[in-house]
């Protein structure tokens, strides 16, 4: 399923959501010119590695904290798909949680959620070596709260069916409920897994959805609420 846009307006712009999604790309591009032995290097000195916070002897190896790798490896992807995906999904829930907390207390949100979301990936994977990186596990903290903040929205989705191609309106519930769900399974099946290797941080994402959801009710903007009521009354009356 590919999400194409919910039915929910805003009525702020998202100033927040627009400068990730510009720092995101301008990052990708950066490295897009790094040799490829050099990035990995890279990647491996700015993403998680989880055995950098519980094994002193081995964080010794590198050269900056791993505290700082928190925050670095949010702006880091492994390719195209990688950063189009994550910033697709941004763009189309970032702007409506924004839109109700503020552009700063979005931010903070943001940036709260993807140190949950790596907490709970180093905890479920502590002896990897793997470095992680991305902002799927802040992103999955913005799904998490749409989904609190809008129950009722309407996801318009493209499923692909052989050649038939529909565009489905999915109650957004419903979607990311969905999402989810197959996050937490493919979790599940990796610690079950002994083999160790990259891949995708499920757990990174569960972690990010459930901070969402639990601390979005505490970075809501009553001011930007009252203005999107006011707005809103004010649209109904002119129709």
């Amino acid at each position: 399923m590919i999400p194409l846009r919910d039915t929910i307006p805003t009525y702020h712009r998202p100033a927040v959501t627009k400068a990730l999604i510009f720092l995101n790309v301008l990052a990708f591009l950066g490295t897009a010119l790094i040799s490829e032995d050099a990035l990995q290097r890279f990647y491996y000195f700015y993403g998680v590695v989880p055995k950098r916070f519980l094994s002193p002897q081995f964080a010794q190896l590198f050269p900056q904290s791993a505290w700082v790798t928190l925050f670095t490896s949010m702006f880091l992807h492994g390719g195209f798909f990688h950063i189009v995906s994550n910033m697709w999904m941004l763009w189309i829930f970032g702007d409506n949680v924004e839109d109700r907390m503020g552009s700063w207390r979005f931010l903070l949100f943001y940036l709260t959620c993807g140190l949950g979301a790596m907490s709970l990936h180093i905890l479920t994977n502590p002896g990897s070596m793997v470095p992680t990186i991305g902002a799927s596990g802040a992103i999955a903290g913005v799904l998490g709260a749409y989904m609190k903040m809008y129950p009722h929205s309407t996801v318009l989705t493209f499923i692909p069916i052989f050649f038939i191609v529909p565009i489905i309106p999915i109650p957004a519930v419903l979607f990311l409920s969905f999402w989810f769900i197959s996050q937490f399974f493919n979790g599940t099946l990796s610690l079950l897994s002994a083999a160790e290797g990259g891949g995708i941080a499920w757990w990174a994402h569960i972690g990010g959805f459930l901070a969402g959801m639990l601390l979005a009710p505490y970075f809501l903007s009553e001011k930007r609420i009252a203005s999107i009521r006011a707005r809103s009354v004010h649209e109904r009356r002119q129709w």
